[in-house]
């Protein structure tokens, strides 16, 4: 039976490791792995010991499998159909046959709303473009009640490096994709995202919410206003309001006058003058007049 082509994709850089994995027939003198069927890369003798015959871009490694080999640091140049022979007297045998594709990385890819028509809150049509920096596709996606579908342009494009350039709808999201057989890049936007931004009703609702805060801070401010002009009013009439003890009046002492009459209590002040008494005036009686 023939042998099947296996084939291998690498990104660039990244060591491969073809296996030898197949029954020898009794009598061979070498194992020889080619490229292209036409020039011999590593020969190894029957007991497993390699020689490298033409060397690859970053060379190789033989691993503890036998008869095996890996790639190191393969670059775009080491592609091609590498086989892998057993040589006998009778001819070489066929044994294991890789196709390897060494790729590099894709580059980055961006999503790119043009346009965004919508007549109502319940249907938009999105226009985009999906482009890397040497290609570029676009297309068209309407959106119905939030369930959308993609109507026209190009979903996707080959590149000129070959990779695959694609845009699609996916969960109600538009992806572009950017990608090769080895690595990819994605850019991606929601529907209910780019439909609700060009919604009128969304658009007076964010007016709306922002009168509102504009005001309620407006009413702060206002209110913190008053409440220090209040506080400074307190404070002043509590200091207006302040009782202090009044100063107690000094009688300054009369003048010493040697003329002056003090008044001692308890003690009558004496004077030359008696004050007029009344006293009763009893009568005896006449003695004559009882003798």
């Amino acid at each position: 039976c023939g042998i099947i082509v296996t084939p291998v994709f690498v990104l660039k850089g990244r060591d491969l490791l073809l296996k030898f994995d197949a029954d020898l027939p009794e009598k061979f003198s070498f194992v020889d792995w080619k490229i292209n069927k036409t020039v011999t890369l590593v020969r190894f003798e029957p007991r497993g010991n390699p020689n490298v015959l033409q060397d690859s871009t970053g060379g190789f490694e033989f691993p503890e499998k036998i008869f095996s080999v890996t790639l190191k640091n393969p670059q775009e140049a080491d592609s091609g159909v590498y086989t892998v022979s057993a040589v006998t007297s009778k001819g070489d045998k066929l044994v294991a046959e890789y196709k390897v594709t060494v790729q590099g990385p894709v580059s980055t890819v961006e999503l790119i709303v043009d346009r965004v028509d919508s007549n109502s809150s319940e249907s938009c049509d999105l226009h985009v473009t999906c482009r890397t920096h040497n290609s570029r596709i676009s297309s068209t996606f309407r959106c119905v009640d939030r369930v959308c579908s993609q109507e026209g342009g190009e979903p996707s494009e080959v590149t000129t490096s070959g990779a695959s350039l694609q845009v699609y709808l996916l969960n109600s999201n538009i992806i572009c994709n950017h990608s090769n057989q080895v690595h990819w890049t994605q850019d991606f936007n929601t529907t209910e995202h780019l439909c609700s931004s060009n919604d009128p009703l969304l658009h007076s609702g964010w007016i709306i919410g922002i009168t509102l805060i504009v005001v309620a801070i407006v009413v702060l401010f206002v209110l913190l206003c008053y409440l220090q002009r209040r506080r400074i009013s307190d404070s002043r009439q509590i200091v207006n309001n302040t009782v202090y003890e009044d100063p107690q009046e000094v009688t300054p002492a009369p003048p010493q006058n040697e003329n002056s009459t003090y008044s001692l209590v308890g003690h009558p002040v004496p004077s030359s003058t008696q004050p007029e008494t009344i006293y009763a005036t009893v009568k005896k009686p006449d003695r004559s007049s009882n003798d």
